[in-house]
């Protein structure tokens, strides 16, 4: 028996993708599909909304349970997908924007990278590792599918701390390239890309159509786009270096130190960027539930249409054995040459019975791979971190984040990581 165990599974909207996904394909409508997550209620509606669809899916059989107990929903695990969010929009979401706004240091999302993505990672390391322990005892061969972020971070954690086989999985690589297609009004029929770096900053190093190369004529119509739009971030870090970067310009506006900037406040004007973007999201996303949660939970009639999600695709590739390709974050073992080997990397993969198979991509062009080592600095000294409970390494994470060292003194983000700390009394361990 196929068990697919979502852990976090009161993210009732993602859940209904990857589980709705998974019910639609024909070599896991009989999966046992186990609900996990802390917050009952949450866990409850996720549970009537995946009922309903199982309902109103003509070929699905899957049996849908509910878990209060993370040791008996992990059991006998083939799959885990894991989208926790740990500490939630109040108090630490809160928490992460609005201390460092007291120094003058601000963000869009803070969950990749920056301050905010430090804090968001080592708050979740622990948790996951807890997870991971459990695995190893009692799903030892279950593949975990990590959708939650610090992406690189988390996923660089739980293949240096445990033994589960992991990739982190996210959605900017599959819809990089139409996206900016259409953006620019172009057509995306018979597209061929390759895209690789780091997670929230792979870059599309191939664009082609029917072996032409559309790198030119992208590049040409993005310096004639005139107005306002969303995407100038990235249009202008394509101008600057020369190749697009696959996650949103409100997110690449804070892993690099040139376009939040206290000393230069009209560049927020001229970018278009979002300043505190995700608490907003997360704010609009609270008031917004109880109308969204008569629409996809309590409708009996609820269907669903399969998304481009990597999941069911993962999982179906694994046990048919027929070929998929995906772009996952894996340990860099040499396939991306001119990128550290102990850091996490996205690069195409092939999955299909024996596993998930990374491509070798060679050396980046070097302005792109600067720019990923820039990043993967960070991400390596949160997870020493985590692993070694040595406060030191917090400092030290802080000290080499691009943003947060182009705007504040050693002194000042000394202070806000010993604020950050204090004010996540309960949601740390205890560093020495």
């Amino acid at each position: 028996m196929i068990k697919i165990t979502f852990i976090g599974a009161g993210s009732t909207v993602f859940a209904k993708n990857v589980l709705g996904d998974c019910m639609l394909t024909p070599s896991l409508q009989d999966a046992h599909i186990a609900l996990y997550d802390i917050d009952l209620k949450r866990l409850d509606e996720s549970y009537q909304m995946l009922e309903n669809i199982n309902k109103n899916c003509n070929e699905s059989r899957a049996t849908i349970v509910s878990y209060t107990d993370a040791r008996e929903a992990l059991t006998d695990a083939t799959f885990v997908v894991n989208a926790i969010q740990v500490g939630g929009y109040e108090p630490c979401t809160v928490t992460d924007f609005e201390i460092p706004k007291k120094y003058g240091l601000r963000q869009t999302i803070a969950d990749t990278l920056g301050i905010g993505g430090i804090f968001r990672g080592l708050r979740t390391i622990p948790v996951l590792l807890d997870y991971c322990k459990i695995m190893e005892e009692v799903c030892p061969d279950a593949w975990l599918l990590n959708y939650t972020n610090p992406m690189s971070i988390l996923t660089l954690a739980v293949l240096k701390a445990t033994k589960i086989k992991t990739i982190g999985l996210c959605h900017s690589v599959q819809v990089c390239a139409p996206d900016l297609l259409r953006h620019l009004g172009m057509e995306y029929d018979n597209v061929s890309y390759k895209i690789a770096g780091i997670n929230h900053m792979a870059w599309l190093l191939e664009v082609e159509s029917n072996g032409q190369d559309l790198y030119p004529k992208i590049k040409e119509k993005a310096i004639a786009f005139e107005g306002k739009h969303y995407d100038m971030v990235r249009f202008e870090i394509m101008k600057r270096f020369g190749y697009y970067v696959t996650e949103s310009s409100e997110h690449n506006s804070e892993y690099m130190p040139y376009f939040i900037k206290e000393k230069y406040p009209e560049l927020i004007e001229r970018f278009n960027i979002p300043l505190d973007e995700y608490p907003r999201r997360c704010i609009e996303q609270i008031k917004n539930w109880n109308k969204l949660r008569e629409e996809i939970v309590h409708d009996h009639s609820l269907s669903h249409t399969r998304t481009h999600e990597y999941a069911s695709y993962i999982m179906e590739a694994m046990i048919t054995n027929k070929p998929y390709k995906i772009g996952a974050n894996v340990l860099n073992t040499g396939l991306i040459t001119n990128l550290p080997n102990d850091c996490v990397v996205e690069v195409p993969c092939l999955v299909d019975a024996s596993g998930v198979t990374p491509c070798f991509v060679g050396d980046l062009p070097p302005q792109l791979a600067a720019l990923n080592r820039t990043n993967i600095n960070v991400h390596q000294l949160t997870v020493k971190a985590a692993l070694t409970l040595k406060k030191e390494h917090i400092y030290h994470a802080a000290m080499l984040d691009p943003h947060t060292s182009s705007e504040l003194s050693i002194d000042d983000i000394y202070a806000l990581v010993d604020d950050l700390i204090k004010a996540h009394e309960g949601w740390l361990p205890e560093y020495k």
